[in-house]
């Protein structure tokens, strides 16, 4: 006997279902200001990122302030539309500067991402919370 309730939709509509993994870096007060961080070429880490993006298939984004700003640079790595489904959820990177953790960020989203590979274990110490107003904010 069919229900008489709609059954829970599976899939996506439109190009939400084929969204790739995106990597936001925050690049607002603190992020990406060689006055805070001289030590680190902000510019070539995001062009670094930019190109491996265009080679791999995910997408690059900058925004202004994520929020900790005491843990910049910050980047936060959201799933893929596969990943979500998986179960992934955003993960939010700090301190994310140095060479390394930039390969392990493009790695990890050239892999697929939150919910679709793990990520590197050096990157799980980098994970930080999101600051309590990031939900509120981003329903705004």
């Amino acid at each position: 006997m069919p229900s008489a309730f709609p059954s829970p939709r599976r899939s996506l509509i439109g190009a939400a279902g084929q969204r790739p993994c995106t990597l936001v870096v925050c690049r607002g007060c603190c992020c990406g200001d060689p006055r805070k961080h001289p030590g680190t070429d902000h510019a070539w880490q995001l062009e670094r990122l930019r190109a491996a993006a265009a080679e791999h298939g995910f997408l690059v984004r900058t925004t202004d302030c994520l929020g900790p700003c005491d843990q910049a640079n910050v980047v936060v790595v959201q799933p893929s539309a596969a990943g979500r489904r998986a179960g992934g959820r955003a993960t939010w990177v700090g301190f994310a500067m140095d060479d390394d953790c930039t390969d392990e960020l493009i790695g990890w989203a050239a892999a697929g991402g939150p919910g679709l590979a793990q990520p590197p274990v050096a990157l799980e110490l980098q994970f930080v919370r999101p600051p309590r107003d990031a939900r509120v904010r981003s329903r705004r």
